[in-house]
This record gives structure tokens, C-alpha cells and sequence, in this order.
């Protein structure tokens, strides 16, 4: 198969996919092809039992984790590699923590297209590492962190015919921003509050450009306050200058010079919000509780948003009356490392009914 002859995603992924159900609202030409991997159209799940600790009116996962590649990163690819196959591109190229080289990765391999992948050698959740290999994705893992392979890619991809994309690229954003006419759509209105994790920032800024454009089209009577969380080793936007060698289990989120720094930002105070950072400790107890409590699996990024309103909540901050979105970025299963971390509690008996009964207390 090749770039120019992709399968038709209307049969691939019927009544689906970011490209069809909001065409109207993305940069779509007749010459853009129509792909899909069935992305978006994610659940929106109301929350039982942390909504109680949080204390607001309603609490909602956005749980993009059920993207086909395990994240919220198949919203952009779509249009990100819609367009290059549009342009002419026969191959594409990323810097990636995981989840963006897992997303090319699937595109390239369902389209035909070459695609390379630029890690941080050793500092990728190995579950996301696995699934770029599966598609096939060329890895290229560099000495240094993040945002040092960002910078090789935009070298690399500036100098060949490949295609980036990367959230630099601003089909990646349009694509993103689809979720949050999904959470409209769903609410019948704006939530008052969006908590989210912050890495490159790109997905912050997407949701701020998503929620401003159904504004404007008076599909919503308000716009969300933004709250972001970064990991408080890799919190950049929080300390207002890079760091250097960012440090967190939150491997997502793992990155010390935001590409979409300026755009970040720009959602915060637009939306009257705050980015703030949350400790890995703080990050694990949320990610616990997302699991125990509320029967969601999420990777340890995730749990940044939850971790950030119980952290706010019990600064003293209120939010009474309010609807809450907290966006679950990415499965559970990218980064298992930190899932086995967890020791099961195992009740070791004979194959016996009265023992097993005794074992459950059920005797």
C-alpha cells in the first residue's frame, strides 16, 4: 500500500474518526484524505467516589486513554498525517516520550508511510516503546532527554522530505481540540473547571482552542477554567524558565522545555486558570485511586489532573457547585513497570472450598 492509496476510512471506521464527524471544524480539503483509526468519540465517565473529596457538583474522566493507540495523541496524528499524505509525504518523523511515536507509528503502518521515531535513550515507558515497534517505526534513541530529540527531529526533518509531527505542528492542535467539542457536545454545555497534565503543553492549548471556537459559535454559554499539572521535577511552566534535566515516574510528562510554552500560558490566564506542579508521591496516590476507587487504569501522567484538585482542595481552595473534567491521557498498560511496582495482596490456599471460603472470610 502506499500513501496515495489509502483504504477509505468511511469503510475502515463507519459513523467514526476525528477527520469525518468534525470536518467543519478542521483545515479538511477535498484533496486531504479521509483516514481513521476509529480515534475520538471518547467515553466521558462520572465519578462515584473521589467527586466526594474534591467537593464540586459533578466530576467527569474524559478517558482518551480509549484512543486505538492507548492516548490522546491519535486525535492529532490523524491530521497531522492526513496532511502530510495530502502534501505529498512518504514519510513521517517524531520525538516522543512514547505515546506520540506509538500514535505515528500505527498511522504510518495502516498508511504506508516510513515513519522514525526519536526517544531518549532509556527514558521511555517500555509498553509505549513496545507498541512503536510492533508498527514497525524506525527507533532512534539519543543521549540526552526529550527535548534534545525534539531538536534533532526538527533538524532532520528540516533538511529531508519527512514530514514532523510533532505538537509543533499545528494540525496536531486542530486535531486535539476536537475533544473538547466532544465534552460540550456531551454536557450540553462547557464544564466550569478542565484539570489536565502538562507536558509539552500542546494539549493544553488545544482544549483552550477548542472550547474558544464553540464559544464563538455560542455552542457553549461559557468557557472552562483551565487548570493544568505538571510533575514537580519536569515543571518548567510552573518555575517560569526550562529545566534542564527534568526528573519524574510520569514519563509522559517528563519534559523540561514545552514546545507550546507560549500557548500554555496564553490558556491559563485567557481562562482565568493556573498551572501548578504535583509531587510523583502526590501523582501515585491519585493514580491508586483512579484504579481502587473509581475502576480506571490510567498511566501515572493521568493522575496528574486528579492529583492537582486534591492538592488544591486541601490548600483550601473550593469548588462548590462547579462540573469538573479531568482528562485521562493515557492507558494504564503504556507504562506497566510502575503498575507491577504494586504488590497484589495474593491469599496463597489448597485447592479446598472450606479453606478458600475460611481465606475469604465467607466460612
Amino acid at each position: 500500500m502506499t500513501a496515495e492509496t489509502p483504504p477509505a476510512a468511511l469503510g475502515d471506521a463507519p459513523n467514526r474518526g476525528v477527520l469525518l464527524r468534525f470536518a467543519e471544524h478542521l483545515p479538511i480539503t477535498d484533496a486531504t484524505p479521509m483516514i481513521s483509526l476509529g480515534e475520538g468519540d471518547t467515553p466521558l465517565v462520572k465519578s462515584t467516589h473521589i467527586v466526594r473529596d474534591i467537593g464540586c457538583d459533578a466530576l467527569y474522566f474524559k478517558l482518551e486513554s480509549c484512543n486505538p493507540t492507548g492516548s490522546f495523541k491519535d486525535r492529532g496524528m490523524v491530521v497531522a498525517v492526513a496532511k502530510a499524505m495530502e502534501a505529498g509525504a512518504t514519510a513521517i518523523m517524531c520525538a516522543s516520550t512514547g505515546n506520540t511515536s506509538a500514535s505515528a507509528a500505527a498511522y504510518a503502518a495502516r498508511y504506508g508511510l516510513g515513519v522514525y521515531v526519536v526517544v531518549p535513550d532509556g527514558k521511555i515507558a517500555r509498553g509505549k516503546l513496545a507498541q512503536s515497534a510492533v508498527y514497525g517505526a524506525e527507533i532512534i534513541a539519543i543521549e540526552g532527554n526529550f527535548d534534545a530529540a525534539l531538536r534533532v527531529a526538527r533538524e532532520i526533518t528540516a533538511k529531508h522530505p519527512i514530514a514532523l509531527v510533532n505538537s509543533v505542528n499545528p494540525f496536531r492542535i486542530e486535531g486535539q481540540k476536537t475533544a473538547a467539542f466532544e465534552i460540550a457536545d456531551a454536557l450540553g454545555d462547557a464544564p466550569d473547571v478542565l484539570a489536565l497534565p502538562v507536558g509539552n503543553a500542546g494539549n493544553i492549548t488545544a482544549y483552550w482552542k477548542g472550547f474558544i471556537e464553540y464559544h464563538h459559535r455560542e455552542r457553549t454559554s461559557k468557557r472552562p477554567r483551565m487548570l493544568g499539572f505538571q510533575a514537580a521535577g519536569a515543571a518548567p511552566l510552573v518555575h517560569g524558565a526550562p529545566v534542564e534535566h527534568p526528573h519524574t515516574l510520569a514519563s509522559a510528562i517528563r519534559i523540561g522545555n514545552p514546545a507550546s510554552w507560549k500557548t500554555a500560558i496564553a490558556a491559563r490566564d485567557e481562562s482565568g486558570g493556573s498551572i501548578d506542579a504535583v509531587t510523583d508521591d502526590e501523582i501515585l496516590a491519585a493514580y491508586n485511586r483512579l484504579g481502587r476507587e473509581e475502576g480506571i487504569f490510567c498511566e501515572p501522567a493521568s493522575a496528574a489532573g486528579v492529583a492537582g484538585l486534591l492538592k488544591l482542595v486541601a490548600g483550601g481552595a473550593s469548588f462548590a457547585g462547579k462540573t469538573i473534567v479531568c482528562i485521562i491521557t493515557g492507558n494504564g498498560l503504556k507504562d506497566p513497570e510502575t503498575a507491577l511496582k504494586t504488590e497484589p495482596p495474593i491469599h496463597h490456599v489448597a485447592a479446598e472450598l472450606g479453606a478458600i471460603e475460611r481465606e475469604m472470610g465467607w466460612s
